[in-house]
């Protein structure tokens, strides 16, 4: 980032700190288009802290790569892929979306005496969890969902869950400082006072048969690199869209704030939208969000239960430093002529009054109007095209030609398009 960038997001984390009395804080800003930056207080380079349920990310991504190699199809029942005693008929996609409706916890009192189940008792006990909610009845969060979803990644590869997280995605993607269990260095976690300065540590237990939703440590700046991926993934990895796929709202938690698969998506006051996930653990709480449309992603992990900030704050790094250091604005550059059977597609069209112009760009027919992201048409046969991306993905859009061959009219959506201003009944 630009200095002025790096200021500001300096005195943002500091400020931060003081205010809510976070006794070390990391801060990771990484962009596709600038060199990282890092800012810590009371923090090594390479001390971690723990992460949370920022986990959740990584067990949705290891069950979408499932998805993409056709091991299994995110409606399925739990059950056909993991031998559970009970709620074996909840599907994948509910599981990830947080509509499921389970209970939130495994049975017993996980939190209030830290008596986490190990990975055996867990499955047996899954029969003694409610179904709080019907299936797809309203978001509930769950992180039994998700300690579900980690032994159905476990029996799919043959291996633990956390074999395949270092396997498949630790690993390609470098991320050195990120591991299941606490290795040196360690942030110690607190729980700051609420009327004197003192501090309390906080016990670091581990969570057994719950790890997939809770257990992992890391660094700020593994977990900027990590929200990166996400909003720019290596195809080698995690496709493209699986990675949009995953940030696709299936349920709604207010009126600015949704939950795709795996993924939170914020909408934000200046009207971008930003994805990623929250963690708390006693004594730890952290923010890992990205902004997929400016390729940048940032993190905030913070040594204390109570500072609420730590969370948030990621959300305005990446507004910072958009601010004070735009992305670059690509050149245009001359490109090919558009093939002769879409030539007389281009131009402006008409449709209930409204108009709509289409374009040749790279390689690809599209249709654009103002203040909105082009749509994009793949062929699909003959004078017949389908939308990719933007509005009406999934419709159909139809060429009709007169006798030379000149497109003269078309069909989306059975919606019909004219070079002339023409009301519904007026013929082409």
């Amino acid at each position: 980032m630009g200095n002025a960038a790096e200021r500001e997001c300096e005195r943002l984390v500091r400020r931060l700190q003081a205010d809510e009395r976070v006794p070390a804080i990391a801060a990771a800003v990484a962009r596709a288009d600038r060199p990282d930056w890092e800012f810590r207080l009371n923090a090594g380079p390479h001390e971690q802290f723990r992460i949370g349920s920022v986990t959740k990310t990584f067990t949705a991504v290891l069950v979408m790569q499932l998805r993409d190699e056709g091991l299994l199809g995110l409606d399925d029942p739990l059950g056909t892929h993991l031998d559970v005693p009970s709620h074996g008929d909840l599907t994948v996609r509910d599981l990830l979306s947080h509509t499921a409706g389970l209970q939130r916890e495994p049975y017993g009192q996980v939190w209030d005496t830290i008596d986490v189940p190990a990975d055996e008792r867990l499955i047996a006990e899954v029969g003694k969890a409610e179904a709080v909610l019907a299936p797809g009845d309203r978001w509930h969060y769950s992180n039994l969902a998700y300690a579900l979803l980690g032994h159905l990644v476990a029996a799919k590869r043959g291996t633990t869950w956390e074999r395949a997280l270092a396997e498949r995605l630790l690993e390609p993607l470098g991320l050195a400082d990120t591991t299941v269990r606490p290795r040196p260095p360690v942030t110690q976690g607190y729980l700051v006072d609420a009327y004197t300065d003192a501090v309390r540590p906080e016990p670091h237990f581990d969570t057994g048969g719950l790890a997939p939703a809770a257990q992992m440590w890391s660094t700020a700046g593994d977990m900027a690199r990590w929200a990166l991926f996400l909003a720019d993934p290596d195809p080698a990895v995690l496709a493209p869209e699986t990675a949009r796929e995953m940030a696709r709202p299936q349920a709604f938690v207010d009126w600015n704030r949704a939950w795709g698969l795996g993924i939170s998506v914020q909408r934000q006051d200046d009207g971008r939208t930003h994805a990623g996930h929250g963690g708390a653990m006693p004594g730890f709480l952290a923010g890992v969000i990205y902004d997929a449309a400016n390729r940048i992603g940032a993190a905030v992990l913070g040594s204390s239960s109570n500072a609420d900030g730590v969370p948030a704050l990621p959300h305005r790094l990446i507004a910072v430093s958009l601010e004070h250091d735009p992305v670059d604005v690509a050149p245009w550059t001359p490109g090919e002529a558009a093939p002769a059977e879409y030539a007389s597609a281009l131009g402006p069209w008409w449709s209930e009054g409204h108009r709509f112009v289409f374009h040749w760009s790279g390689g690809r027919l599209e249709m654009r109007v103002p203040g909105m992201k082009p749509t994009v048409f793949a062929p699909e046969g003959a004078d017949l095209l389908r939308a990719t991306e933007g509005r009406e993905v999934g419709e159909r859009l139809e060429l009709v030609r007169d006798g030379d061959g000149h497109v003269v009219g078309m069909r989306w959506a059975t919606y019909r398009f004219t070079r002339d201003l023409l009301t519904s009944d007026e013929n082409l």
